[in-house]
């Protein structure tokens, strides 16, 4: 008959299994479940009344444990409880005897304990915080540890006792010969020898859990310790700006910090006497310091030594030489551009075109996605029409020249004459390009091949631009801009698009280029990845996220800007976009900070020095930078943009209707004017025209071109023609005339 499998433990030093209990003379032994925990024996009838019904319990902290027989022993504390137990077999009652023994060398440590902290002075409790709360986990996991020597030392005596034992059986097994004692003896050998076996395999088994315990607290610790040391070094850091601080401002209260009576720039000699005061209230704004920024992963920010401040107050002219930009330049910049012959002048005044402010209220249709699902069975994707209740009334198209809304920027960047301070501006213009896209959840529609849009801003903004889809499959857009302040831009830009179930990846594939006439710097730089989240479940929202190379090549310089994605778990303020301008050879000069959605601000770097490694174990690198200085800011949405799509000022003005633009203008598709006036059926059915009107074309373009191919001689004949007619026929909406190019002036 084989042995029933006992019980082994279930968590910590719990231990729990059948054994049957003496009762009395007419019942005799009764089946009992008894559990070992926290050095107290407990039994119940059954195991469903470990929840509710105790019948009794015992502390084996003043217990003795006697072995009666092969699988019979007794548990009694003096004389008050007595239990006579009873095992199914010799082994599973050594199992008992050596949990029972453990556990009681285990309750009687912790009693001495509690009483020689009970005779000492009550200790002071940790201050509440985090060393506190550190503290007692130290504490906690030095007493585990602890109560696992204590099983070792257990085990230990045990494996010495019962191996003492088993010793002495085989010394007298030895010395007798055959006869009747020899099966009492083989017995006894054998009873020894189990329980010198059990006994090491308890050992082993404390063995193991003591290495597995040591091992994970070790690793904890160890990231406890990396904490600490890395608070230490943002704690240093602190403790030397504050220094800093503490130390300008005792020379500021001396007086020590007052400039010199006189600039060295020559476009302020108009101020006249006003310049003594004026310069040092002007030098006490200079030199106020501020925290440092967050920081990044490659690089942090503190405040310059206030020499570099008072140095550029009074030498203007040479940091300018060494930097490539003057500090004062962005504060006198409207001074110098009155100075400036080569600034336009307005010579005739004409009245500027009145645009209009406000669009047709979004009407609050309801969508039902049964209904659009149930009209998709068995169709191919590509013929799937989706409703305009997912669009917003502005083609792909424009919101490409969407992206000249901070002209400003570019025209403040053909004014300077140091290509790093230009680079800044273009930096701050590749960021301004994603600010209209925070709200804007809703799909522009899909350009039509051939479909073009103008804007013409000459009169009021001074430049000029135009868009056309040049490709179907894929869809590529050309975009062009030309301003009388001296640059122009070029992008080519097609959309792949990934779906990850949750959310949806748009990575721009293309490049931008931009070029000032004066200077001939060109610069070029790519769009980051655009990701909407919650497509299937929850609000759609919007976020912008990779890295952006912008590269002067004429030059070599180069901006390096990262756009942070969002994460429920950063300190990082979100949308957050970082950068650092840096010359042909490597050398840093500039610092952008801010986030795409509101603002970006510049520091010119004074000095730069390799700081510790970080939490990552890469090197960063400490700049120390002057006073942050505003470079772009978003601005403010107009009144009731939410019920307009969150459409910005000029995104307001860009589907209004204006003559003698081109038949194939964005301004001319039927479907989104009928969608911008609110008329949402009528804009499916005609976008859905659209759509398979544009399928049709591009199948019989496809029909010819494989003519074409079979016939070369008719296909090098009618090359021209063909090209000619597929642009009128993809273009023509509305039954109008064939599309003719219209070239930027």
């Amino acid at each position: 008959m084989s042995e029933p499998k006992p019980p082994t433990p279930t968590g910590g030093d719990t231990y729990k299994g059948w054994l049957f209990k003496w009762t009395n003379y007419i019942k005799g032994y009764q089946r009992r479940w008894f559990v070992l925990s926290n050095g107290l024996l407990s039994y119940y009838r059954t195991q469903a009344e470990m929840g509710h019904t105790c019948r009794g319990t015992i502390n084996l902290a003043t217990a003795n444990i006697a072995v009666e027989d092969s699988c019979n022993f007794v548990i009694s504390n003096g004389g008050a409880q007595t239990y006579h137990l009873k095992a199914n077999s010799e082994v599973e009652r050594q199992r008992w005897i050596t949990a029972l023994e453990l556990a009681k060398a285990k309750a009687v440590h912790m009693q001495a304990e509690s009483d020689d902290s009970g005779d000492e002075c009550p200790a002071v409790p940790p201050t509440p915080g985090q060393g506190g709360g550190r503290n007692s986990e130290v504490q906690s996991t030095l007493r585990t540890l602890n109560s696992k020597v204590e099983d070792l030392n257990t085990c230990n005596d045990l494996i010495v006792k019962h191996g003492s034992a088993l010793q002495r059986s085989l010394s007298e097994l030895e010395g007798i010969r055959a006869g009747g004692d020899m099966g009492e003896k083989v017995r006894q050998v054998t009873e020894r020898a189990t329980l010198f076996r059990i006994t090491s395999n308890a050992m082993i088994n404390a063995c193991r859990d003591f290495l597995s315990l040591a091992q994970s607290h070790s690793k904890r610790w160890q990231k406890a310790l990396q904490v600490e040391r890395d608070q230490r070094i943002r704690l240093e850091e602190t403790l030397e700006q504050l220094a800093k601080q503490h130390n300008h401002l005792e020379r500021a209260f001396r007086g020590a910090t007052v400039l010199p009576p006189s600039f060295s720039n020559p476009s302020l000699g108009n101020k006249g006497g006003a310049s003594g005061k004026g310069d040092a209230s002007d030098e006490d704004d200079e030199n106020e310091f501020f925290d440092a920024m967050e920081d990044p992963a490659e690089f942090i920010t503190v405040p310059a030594d206030p020499k570099y401040h008072r140095r550029s107050g009074s030498n203007v002219s040479g940091l300018s030489n060494e930097t490539g930009m003057d500090d004062q330049s962005v504060n006198f910049d409207e001074l110098s551009l009155a100075s400036n012959p080569e600034s336009p002048q307005p010579l005739e005044l004409e009245p500027v075109r009145q645009r209009r402010t406000r669009i047709p209220d979004k009407p609050n249709y309801y969508l039902n996605l049964w209904s659009i699902m149930k009209n998709c069975i068995g169709k191919e994707l590509s013929k799937i029409p989706m409703p305009v209740n997912f669009n917003e009334p502005l083609s792909m198209l424009q919101r490409l020249s969407e992206d000249l809304e901070y002209y400003e920027l570019l025209d403040k960047g053909a004014k300077c004459q140091s290509s790093l301070e230009q680079m800044c501006y273009v930096a701050a213009f590749t960021v301004s390009s994603y600010s209209t896209t925070v709200h804007r959840t809703g799909k522009p529609f899909n350009p039509l091949l051939g479909e073009t849009f103008e804007l013409d801003r000459l009169k009021d903004c001074g430049y000029r631009s135009l868009c056309e889809q040049v490709s179907h499959h894929p869809p590529a857009a050309a975009h062009h801009a030309m301003s009388e302040k001296g640059w122009s831009l070029r992008q080519e830009i097609t959309l792949a698009s990934k779906f990850r179930g949750k959310y949806l990846s748009i990575m721009p594939l293309g490049s931008i280029q931009c070029i000032f006439e004066k200077s001939n710097n060109h610069y070029s730089w790519k769009k980051v990845t655009t990701t909407v989240h919650n497509i299937i479940v929850g609000k759609l929202w919007i976020d912008q996220s990779g890295e952006i190379d912008v590269v002067n090549h004429k030059t070599g310089d180069r901006c390096h800007l990262k756009f942070a994605p969002y994460s429920y778990f950063s300190r990082d303020v979100p949308r957050k976009v970082t950068g650092v301008v840096t010359d042909k050879d490597g050398k840093a000069h500039y610092v952008l900070s801010g986030t795409w959605d509101e603002k970006m601000e510049f520091s010119r770097i004074m000095q730069s020095s390799k700081g510790e490694n970080g939490t990552e174990g890469k090197q960063r690198t400490v700049y120390q930078t002057l006073k942050a200085k505003e470079i772009w800011k978003k601005n403010p949405l107009p009144e009731g943009a939410e019920n307009m799509y969150f459409f910005s000022t000029l995104a307001l003005t860009l589907n209004e209707p204006e003559e003698g633009v081109a038949p194939t203008d964005s301004r001319r598709r039927p479907d989104q004017r009928l969608m911008e006036d609110g008329r949402w059926d009528e804009a499916n059915a005609e976008k859905q025209r659209l759509e398979e009107k544009q399928r049709t074309n591009r199948r019989e373009r496809e029909r010819e071109a494989i003519k074409a191919a079979s016939s070369p001689e008719e296909a090098d004949a009618g090359e021209t023609g063909t090209e000619a007619s597929e642009v009128s026929d993809e273009t023509d909406t509305e039954d109008s005339p064939p599309h003719t190019p219209v070239a930027c002036k």
